[in-house]
Protein backbone atom coordinates (compact mmCIF):
# COMPACT_ATOMS: atom_id res chain seq x y z
CA UNK A 1 0.00 0.00 0.00
CA UNK A 2 1.10 3.55 -0.59
CA UNK A 3 2.07 5.96 2.17
CA UNK A 4 -1.43 7.48 2.24
CA UNK A 5 -3.09 4.11 2.94
CA UNK A 6 -2.47 1.52 5.62
CA UNK A 7 -4.06 -1.67 6.89
CA UNK A 8 -3.50 -3.37 10.23
CA UNK A 9 -5.25 -5.92 12.39
CA UNK A 10 -5.58 -6.17 16.14
CA UNK A 11 -6.99 -8.88 18.34
CA UNK A 12 -10.02 -8.31 20.54
CA UNK A 13 -7.96 -7.59 23.64
CA UNK A 14 -7.78 -4.28 25.50
CA UNK A 15 -4.03 -4.83 25.71
CA UNK A 16 -4.00 -3.89 21.98
CA UNK A 17 -4.93 -0.26 22.76
CA UNK A 18 -1.29 0.81 22.70
CA UNK A 19 -0.82 -0.75 19.25
CA UNK A 20 -3.95 1.06 18.07
CA UNK A 21 -2.59 4.39 19.38
CA UNK A 22 0.81 3.78 17.79
CA UNK A 23 -0.64 2.85 14.40
CA UNK A 24 -2.92 5.89 14.34
CA UNK A 25 -0.21 8.28 15.50
CA UNK A 26 2.36 6.97 13.01
CA UNK A 27 -0.07 7.14 10.12
CA UNK A 28 -1.37 10.56 11.11
CA UNK A 29 2.15 11.96 11.35
CA UNK A 30 3.16 10.36 8.03
CA UNK A 31 0.32 12.13 6.18
CA UNK A 32 0.82 15.43 8.03
CA UNK A 33 -2.24 15.51 10.27
CA UNK A 34 -2.32 18.09 13.04
CA UNK A 35 -1.89 16.97 16.64
CA UNK A 36 -5.51 17.99 17.24
CA UNK A 37 -6.80 15.80 14.38
CA UNK A 38 -4.69 12.85 15.58
CA UNK A 39 -6.01 13.31 19.12
CA UNK A 40 -9.66 13.45 18.00
CA UNK A 41 -9.32 10.42 15.72
CA UNK A 42 -7.48 8.52 18.43
CA UNK A 43 -10.19 9.28 20.98
CA UNK A 44 -12.93 8.04 18.66
CA UNK A 45 -10.99 4.94 17.63
CA UNK A 46 -10.24 4.05 21.24
CA UNK A 47 -13.93 4.25 22.10
CA UNK A 48 -15.00 2.16 19.09
CA UNK A 49 -12.28 -0.44 19.63
CA UNK A 50 -13.12 -0.72 23.35
CA UNK A 51 -16.80 -1.20 22.49
CA UNK A 52 -15.97 -3.96 20.00
CA UNK A 53 -13.71 -5.75 22.48
CA UNK A 54 -16.22 -5.39 25.32
CA UNK A 55 -19.52 -6.11 23.58
CA UNK A 56 -19.12 -7.65 20.10
CA UNK A 57 -18.23 -11.24 20.97
CA UNK A 58 -20.07 -13.76 23.11
CA UNK A 59 -16.99 -15.88 23.79
CA UNK A 60 -13.40 -15.41 24.96
CA UNK A 61 -11.86 -16.64 21.71
CA UNK A 62 -9.37 -14.49 19.88
CA UNK A 63 -10.92 -12.48 17.02
CA UNK A 64 -9.31 -10.15 14.48
CA UNK A 65 -10.40 -6.56 13.97
CA UNK A 66 -9.27 -4.93 10.73
CA UNK A 67 -8.44 -1.24 10.32
CA UNK A 68 -8.08 0.44 6.93
CA UNK A 69 -6.82 4.03 7.06
CA UNK A 70 -6.51 6.34 4.09
CA UNK A 71 -5.88 10.01 3.51
CA UNK A 72 -6.73 11.77 0.29
CA UNK A 73 -7.40 15.40 -0.55
CA UNK A 74 -7.78 16.50 3.05
CA UNK A 75 -10.11 13.64 4.04
CA UNK A 76 -9.21 10.93 6.51
CA UNK A 77 -11.16 7.70 5.95
CA UNK A 78 -11.19 4.92 8.52
CA UNK A 79 -12.86 1.57 7.93
CA UNK A 80 -13.20 -0.91 10.78
CA UNK A 81 -14.25 -4.50 10.18
CA UNK A 82 -15.11 -7.06 12.82
CA UNK A 83 -17.00 -10.35 12.92
CA UNK A 84 -18.80 -9.62 16.16
CA UNK A 85 -22.53 -9.47 16.76
CA UNK A 86 -24.41 -7.12 14.48
CA UNK A 87 -24.45 -3.59 15.89
CA UNK A 88 -25.32 -0.41 14.05
CA UNK A 89 -23.94 2.49 16.10
CA UNK A 90 -26.02 4.95 14.09
CA UNK A 91 -29.11 3.54 15.83
CA UNK A 92 -27.67 4.02 19.32
CA UNK A 93 -29.44 6.47 21.59
CA UNK A 94 -27.74 9.77 22.33
CA UNK A 95 -26.73 9.87 26.00
CA UNK A 96 -28.34 12.41 28.29
CA UNK A 97 -25.53 14.92 28.71
CA UNK A 98 -27.68 17.27 30.80
CA UNK A 99 -28.18 15.00 33.81
CA UNK A 100 -25.73 14.86 36.69
CA UNK A 101 -22.71 12.65 36.11
CA UNK A 102 -23.65 10.30 38.98
CA UNK A 103 -27.15 9.86 37.44
CA UNK A 104 -25.90 9.21 33.90
CA UNK A 105 -26.38 5.71 32.50
CA UNK A 106 -23.27 3.80 31.40
CA UNK A 107 -22.74 3.59 27.66
CA UNK A 108 -23.41 5.61 24.56
CA UNK A 109 -20.67 8.17 25.01
CA UNK A 110 -18.31 6.53 22.50
CA UNK A 111 -20.89 6.68 19.72
CA UNK A 112 -21.69 10.26 20.71
CA UNK A 113 -17.99 11.20 20.46
CA UNK A 114 -17.72 9.53 17.05
CA UNK A 115 -20.71 11.49 15.79
CA UNK A 116 -19.28 14.70 17.29
CA UNK A 117 -15.70 14.44 15.96
CA UNK A 118 -16.32 12.76 12.60
CA UNK A 119 -17.94 14.39 9.59
CA UNK A 120 -19.58 11.24 8.26
CA UNK A 121 -20.28 7.77 9.64
CA UNK A 122 -21.63 4.83 7.69
CA UNK A 123 -22.45 1.32 8.87
CA UNK A 124 -23.23 -1.84 6.93
CA UNK A 125 -23.53 -5.48 7.89
CA UNK A 126 -22.03 -7.56 5.09
CA UNK A 127 -22.23 -11.31 5.61
CA UNK A 128 -20.81 -11.91 9.08
CA UNK A 129 -18.99 -8.55 9.26
CA UNK A 130 -19.75 -5.20 10.81
CA UNK A 131 -18.19 -2.55 8.58
CA UNK A 132 -17.99 0.92 10.06
CA UNK A 133 -16.64 3.74 7.90
CA UNK A 134 -15.74 7.10 9.41
CA UNK A 135 -14.68 10.19 7.52
CA UNK A 136 -13.10 13.36 8.85
CA UNK A 137 -12.01 16.47 7.03
CA UNK A 138 -8.47 17.18 8.18
CA UNK A 139 -7.63 20.29 6.19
Amino acid sequence: MSDDKVFFELTNRLSELEALHDNLKNFGQSVGLSRKAIFEINLVMEEIFTNIVTYAYDNDDEHRIGFFLSHEKGMMVIRIEDTGMSFNPLCARTPDLECALEDRKIGGLGVYLAKHFMDHIDYVRCGNKNILTLKKSVI
